[in-house]
């Protein structure tokens, strides 16, 4: 069966059996009604995904592979902060009458920063690295920058990655691994979303460096199920799983700018049914 069924089964059984919970605390989220959006929570939490085994889709029920890309792309390749130029609506709550979510996700990535090699922003400068200086330790990103956080719409989840090349015995290309740092999430609506998006994004770096995919690891520093959700997660985790499907990514594209979503498909996703009209706090 699948890695990640596995792995997000568990996740959510420890949360809802050794969590703690927000309910009668001081809370920031809210539901649509007004109504404040209480949590089951864990603090730090530690999944990892080798990408080399298996493409990290769950098959409890379908995660939107393309969406997920598209999502991905938009903040990692167009370093765009507007709404307009994403294909989902995922943003919709909170960005401006011009479609702006302020100056936070794409919008960091595409700051440029003066570096010996000349100026670069951080996308160009983890490729310009992973291509020239792959063992350094100083491979990552950040978006959570405190002086522009005052014009951030929301501030970022998914907040750093940093990557870190090893070299298998007996392969002759590199492998390329990563961390996914993030500060809060929601487990439901959010988690194999976000695994999606930067498997992907391993993928894609590892391809246009001429590595193999290696490693994924997920760190989350605040997991957690809403109240509302409950219900929902007992009856996701409980459902069939099913094997892992195969994955695929355009191996004629050799340049990060130039993929789209339609360079990504996977073959026998068997799931089980989706969700729908999950209630998201805001």
């Amino acid at each position: 069966m699948s890695m990640a069924d596995k792995i997000f089964v568990d996740m959510c059984r420890d949360i809802l059996e050794n969590g703690t919970s927000t309910e009668g605390e001081k809370v920031r989220p809210h539901w649509e009604d007004g109504t404040p959006a209480y949590t089951i929570k864990k603090f730090g939490v530690v999944n990892r995904y080798d990408l080399s085994k298996e493409f990290p889709l769950i098959t409890l029920r379908r995660t939107a592979l393309k969406s997920a890309t598209d999502e991905m792309l938009w903040i990692w390749q167009q370093k765009s902060n507007n709404i307009h130029d994403l294909h989902s609506h995922v943003w919709d709550e909170w960005a401006d009458e011009n479609g702006s979510i302020g100056k936070a996700y794409g919008y960091q990535l595409g700051v440029k920063h003066q570096y010996k090699e000349g100026m670069m922003d951080q996308v160009d400068r983890v490729i310009y690295d992973l291509k020239n200086n792959p063992f350094s330790r100083r491979i990552l990103t950040n978006i959570y920058v405190h002086e522009d956080l005052h014009e951030m719409n929301l501030y970022p989840c998914a907040y750093s990655m940093t990557f870190n090349v090893t070299q298998k015995k007996g392969e002759d290309k590199l492998t390329l691994n990563a961390i996914l740092n993030q500060r809060s999430q929601d487990v439901l609506a959010a988690n194999n979303w976000n695994v999606v998006q930067y498997a992907v994004l391993v993928h894609m770096l590892a391809q246009v460096c001429d590595m193999n995919a290696g490693e994924l690891v997920h760190v989350i520093a605040d997991a957690h199920i809403y109240d509302r959700h409950i219900p929902v997660i007992k009856e996701l985790i409980a459902r069939e799983q099913y094997p892992a499907p195969t994955f695929h990514l355009n191996p004629e594209i050799r340049d990060f700018y130039k993929f789209t979503r339609n360079d990504v498909s996977v073959e026998n996703y068997v799931t089980g049914e989706q969700i729908i009209n999950i209630p998201i706090a805001i």
